[in-house]
C-alpha cells in the first residue's frame, strides 16, 4: 500500500470522528473520557496539537526540534506540565473554536503528508520514521483517542478496513512492546489471523509461527492501542501470544499500562 492510501485513510478517519463530536449534543465537549482529567475536548486539543506538530515536522523539521526541545525542556524542569504546553491554550478555547483549530491542523498535515514520498524520513518525538509509518501513526492516533470519545458519550461509529493500519503497525511493534519494558522478546513468531470489518480475513505473520492471535480485527486494534484489555475481547491466543497482548503498545513513548480487565470470572 502506497502513502497515497494512507494519506487518504487518515484523513477519512479524522473526517469519521468530526462528524461524531461536531453533530452531538451540547455538553459532548465538556464530558469526561477513559484518560483521567481528559474531557472530549481534551482529546481533540490533544490531536489538534500533534497534527500540527506533525505538519511542521514534515515542512520545517528545524522549527519542529525546536518546537520538542522546548517541550521537554519545559516539562523537565517542571516549569509546565506536558498538558500546559500542549492542552493549555486549548482549554480556553470554545467547542467551536476548537473544532475550526483541529480542522487547521488536519487539512496542514494532510497538505504536508502530500508531499512526502515513500522513501522519506521524518522526525518525531522518538527516532525518525518512514513516512508510511508517520502517517500510519497518526491514523491510530486519531483513532484510538477517537475511541475515548466514543466511549464517553455513547456514540456509535462504523467499523472500516481502515484498521489493517493499526492491526499491521499493531503487529509490527510487537518487540517494541517488550523493549520498551527492558523485557527480553521471545523466541520465534507469532501469527495474526483476524477477521477484518469486511469479512476479510487478514493473515500477519508466517503461517509457521508456533504462536498465534485469532479474532476481530477491531478488538486486536483496541488491545495495541490500550483501549480494552485482552480478556474483555474475543480474540484468542496461544499463552506466549497472550502474554504479548498483555503488554502490547503501538504508540511510542514509556511503557504504559491499559484499562484493567471489566471481564469478572466466576
Amino acid at each position: 500500500m502506497d502513502i497515497s492510501c494512507v494519506t487518504k485513510d487518515l484523513v477519512a478517519e479524522q473526517d469519521a470522528l468530526d462528524d461524531i463530536v461536531a453533530h452531538g449534543r451540547g455538553d459532548v465537549w465538556s464530558q469526561p473520557t477513559p484518560s483521567i482529567g481528559w474531557t472530549v475536548a481534551d482529546q481533540i486539543g490533544h490531536l489538534t496539537y500533534f497534527d500540527h506538530a506533525a505538519a511542521i515536522a514534515i515542512t520545517d523539521p528545524a522549527a519542529f526540534s525546536t518546537m520538542v526541545t522546548e517541550l521537554f525542556s519545559a516539562v523537565s524542569d517542571e516549569s509546565a506540565s506536558f498538558d500546559d504546553i500542549t492542552l493549555g491554550r486549548f482549554r480556553a478555547m470554545a467547542p467551536a473554536t476548537l473544532l475550526e483549530e483541529w480542522r487547521s491542523a488536519r487539512y496542514l498535515l494532510a497538505g504536508a503528508a502530500a508531499t512526502l514520498a515513500d522513501h522519506t524520513r521524518v522526525d518525531w518525538y522518538g527516532p525518525s520514521m518512514s513516512a508510511r509509518s508517520f502517517l500510519t501513526a497518526r491514523l491510530m492516533e486519531v483513532w484510538a483517542h477517537g475511541q475515548d470519545i466514543v466511549d464517553a458519550v455513547g456514540a456509535q461509529r462504523i467499523l472500516t478496513d481502515r484498521l489493517a493500519h493499526i492491526a499491521q503497525l499493531g503487529f509490527i511493534t510487537r518487540q517494541w512492546s517488550y523493549k520498551n519494558r527492558g523485557l527480553s522478546v521471545p523466541d520465534g513468531d507469532v501469527l495474526l489471523k483476524l477477521v477484518a470489518p469486511s469479512g476479510e480475513i487478514w493473515e500477519f505473520g508466517p503461517e509457521s509461527a508456533d504462536d498465534e492471535v485469532a479474532g476481530p480485527a477491531v478488538d486486536f486494534c483496541l488491545v495495541v492501542t490500550q483501549r480494552r484489555h485482552v480478556d474483555d475481547t474475543a480474540l484468542i491466543a496461544t499463552p506466549q501470544a497472550l502474554e504479548w497482548l498483555r503488554i502490547a503498545q503501538a504508540f511510542a513513548g514509556p511503557p504504559t499500562d491499559g484499562p484493567a480487565a471489566r471481564t469478572v470470572t466466576l
